[in-house]
């Protein structure tokens, strides 16, 4: 196989990362974008020369107009869409946002309408199933210390 043909085979997915930030009763903080029809988490794609980390760290200050801690990675969702293309997806645990911080929130009001808290319960009634799903995984994989694999949301057992 020649370099161009296994250029063309290679896979060329967009990554994005996000940050899941609760308060003090565990519910997870969701923005409202203005420009999509469903709640989302802060975080957005990462640019050129940038990891996965710094786009979440700056998505966040972008959009909240604050700078908390972003933590350990929870969890990565391959999420390909024949709209979108293949994309990759980084979840950062924000910890619990307290109430000092909270109060500091600056949204970025050309993208973001609205945030607010909400129970893992919720999450289908606010947005996609499998960014709820994606949530729902990484604040579980973020309770129990471990990081998870996802594929369109949904955790992949080793196999083997």
């Amino acid at each position: 196989m020649s370099d161009n043909e296994h250029e063309a085979k290679m896979a060329r997915p967009r990554m994005a990362a996000g940050a899941l930030f609760f308060d003090e009763q565990g519910r997870v903080m969701m923005l409202e974008p203005t420009y999509k029809d469903y709640w989302e988490i802060p975080g957005g794609y990462v640019e050129t020369g940038e990891s996965p980390l710094q786009a979440c760290v700056r998505e966040v200050r972008e959009e909240l107009g604050i700078s908390p801690e972003v933590g350990r990675l929870l969890a990565v969702d391959w999420a390909p869409s024949p709209s979108e293309g293949d994309k990759v997806l980084y979840l950062f645990d924000g910890g619990v946002l307290l109430a000092e911080l909270r109060e500091q929130i600056q949204l970025q009001t050309a993208e973001i309408g609205a945030y607010g808290f909400h129970s893992l319960d919720a999450l289908s009634a606010l947005t996609i199933p499998r960014l709820a799903r994606r949530i729902q995984a990484a604040a579980q994989a973020q309770y129990e210390g471990r990081m998870v694999y996802l594929e369109h949301g949904f955790e992949i057992e080793r196999t083997g």
